[in-house]
């Protein structure tokens, strides 16, 4: 059974992990950007990932996909990866953070 610290303490690693994926047409992390939106740890030490794209026919969303699961297989404890493409809520703008609105000019 997973710890409250041990969950915790994955999740975050994820999220650093997270922010050195790049979509190669933008100069901002998939974290930044807005496109995860959940991710969690299950009892059993597996990570699901929730996540989006900026539009459903992205060019490069398996290069993307593949590089945040050979990241996120890569932190210490996580026995598998499982990452969903979800387009709803549907992707915009404002679902950026501060530091990518003003990297990308919309501040």
């Amino acid at each position: 059974m997973i710890t409250p610290e041990q969950r915790l303490n994955i999740e975050e690693r994820a999220v650093e992990m997270l922010k050195t994926v790049y979509d190669p047409e933008i100069p901002v992390d998939v974290y930044s950007l807005g496109l995860i939106y959940r991710i969690e740890v299950d009892d059993d030490f597996n990570l699901h990932i929730d996540m989006t794209l900026t539009a459903p026919n992205c060019p490069a969303a398996d290069f993307i996909v593949e590089d945040i699961r050979m990241k996120l297989e890569s932190i210490p404890d996580v026995k598998s990866v499982d990452i969903n493409i979800v387009f709803e809520p549907e992707w915009n703008k404002d679902m950026m953070s501060e530091e990518a609105k003003l990297e990308l000019g919309f501040l």
